[in-house]
């Protein structure tokens, strides 16, 4: 159990955020040490180089001025070394062969320091001691070489003081840094966490938390909003099923109900003939509302499921609009609408020719429903030329779409006063919008409306891959049976 929790623990962002911040701290800890020890070490260098030059520029000036009164030039030598006692400063004199001729105080020995060692002008690292050299022609015309030099223990002395203070502070940080990454690391991690929390509580049946904005505007913040914008995506869908299921249910309630209420009247007591037939054909008539109404709910699902089955063939769309505007002459007359089309363009579309006239009667079936005695409803077709789309349009002059209700108008089963009664003439299921909606987006266009109060409602839709027909394309076909429903 111990070593799952310790498996898991090493699997977490968490985790792995420590680690990586640690690592990566430490590697550029440890570069940056090693940089400022060597720079460390080179000016310490470079420290007792100058300080050796310049004491070895004062022993050959010496040489120079006291080389007839060797007593004095030694005593003078020896002051020079004694009065850098930390540093152990010495001069020596060698003969041209590199003999030593004479040391001052604080000269090492020579197995440290070999007689032979002989170098010009650059400083060399003999042992423990720094040395430098210069040849000098002294006063038997035979050339010395003035030999300056001073112990480097100083130097290591500091340098080991400054490695002992380098390794208490890498020591340090090697436990600070783990434990400072390991808290930014949960710091950065806790909106991740809080997101965590909060969706491990959400249920299909309360959507209704949602993820703090902690308004920094980094990713953490837009993946919260990206979550919270899908959870009300998936909210809104929930309650339009719901919606759905329970609208269908009411609507299949009602013809049901009539079923079984004609059927009970019926088996109450004997009926003629006569009273059984109208009985059978009431029955007729509501099986007939319910299979209606099952056929557009099962076309919704399989457009919800995206397998919707469309022909896909050219078809004249306006031979389409043509067709169902003849069919609908009659009911306009009948509610004293004028029905008129302004502009009917000769097109041909891709797609499927009883979808594409059910959309035309739906839509002309709500405008003169909508429109009241005295008003218009004009459909017009064109064919966009720079896009290659068709667009039609179907606008009345009702009472329009008051704007609360506008976004809601595809909605299944949405009608803006809510009111539902199968009887009321001007009122119907509230899927033909749906319906439209849904064989539209299968063709691969769209459909849209905009309306005014008191003014009136307009349809729009665009279907792509639209072409001029040409001599010897078909024209639309009578539909189908099963185009000619509601």
């Amino acid at each position: 159990m111990r070593y799952e929790r310790l498996k898991t623990f090493c699997q977490t962002l968490r985790f792995r955020l420590t680690l990586w911040n640690t690592t990566v701290f430490l590697v550029l800890l440890l570069i940056g040490l090693a940089a400022l020890r060597e720079g460390l070490r080179l000016t310490l260098s470079q420290m007792v180089d100058e300080f050796i030059k310049e004491e070895l520029y004062s022993a050959v000036r010496d040489l120079n001025r006291l080389a007839e009164e060797p007593e004095r030039l030694h005593a003078r030598f020896n002051r020079q070394a004694t009065g850098h006692p930390r540093r152990r400063l010495f001069v020596q004199l060698l003969d041209h062969q590199g003999t030593l001729v004479w040391s001052s105080e604080q000269s090492p020995s020579l197995d440290i320091l070999p007689s032979n060692v002989v170098s010009f002008h650059t400083p060399t690292t003999v042992g423990n001691h720094r040395v430098i050299c210069r040849q000098v022609l002294g006063s038997s015309s035979e050339p010395l070489t003035v030999r300056v030099g001073c112990s480097l223990g100083r130097a290591h002395l500091e340098m080991a003081r400054f490695n002992r203070l380098l390794l208490g502070v890498a020591i340090v940080l090697l436990l600070a840094v783990p434990l400072g990454s390991y808290l930014l690391a949960g710091r950065a991690t806790r909106p991740i966490a809080n997101i965590i929390r909060t969706t491990a509580r959400l249920h299909p049946t309360n959507l209704d938390q949602r993820l703090p904005i902690r308004g920094t505007r980094d990713e953490l913040d837009q993946l919260s909003r990206t979550i919270n914008n899908f959870l009300d995506r998936i909210a809104s869908y929930l309650q339009q099923s719901r919606d759905f299921t329970a609208n269908a249910a009411h609507e299949l309630r009602s013809p049901l109900t009539a079923l079984q209420s004609s059927l009970e009247i019926a088996l109450n007591a004997d009926r003629t003939i006569e009273e059984y037939k109208e009985v059978l054909s009431v029955l007729l008539e509501e099986c007939g509302q319910m299979r209606i109404l099952v056929n557009q709910l099962l076309m919704l699902a399989e457009g919800d499921a995206g397998r919707l089955r469309l022909e896909a063939r050219m078809v004249r769309w306006d031979s389409i609009v043509l067709s169902s505007l003849e069919m609908f002459q009659a009911v306009a007359e009948a509610a004293e609408v004028e029905l008129t089309t302004r502009r009917l363009e000769p097109v041909m579309v891709r797609g499927d020719g009883n979808r594409l006239w059910q959309i035309v009667n739906n839509l002309l079936d709500n405008a003169i429903k909508f429109t009241p005695a005295g008003g218009r409803v004009s459909l017009d077709l064109w064919l966009d030329e720079t896009s290659h789309a068709s667009v039609l349009e179907v606008t009345d002059t009702g009472a329009g779409i008051s704007p609360s209700d506008l976004p809601r108008i595809f909605d299944r089963f949405y009608q803006g006063d809510k009111a539902r009664q199968r009887e009321t003439p001007s009122r119907g299921l509230g899927l033909g919008l749906s319906i439209c909606q849904a064989v539209v987006a299968a063709q691969g266009g769209t459909i849209e409306v905009t309306s005014k109060l008191g003014q009136g409602t307009t349809f729009t839709i665009r279907l792509p891959d639209c072409t001029r027909p040409s001599a010897g394309d078909p024209i639309f076909p009578t539909p189908s049976a099963s185009a000619m429903l509601p």
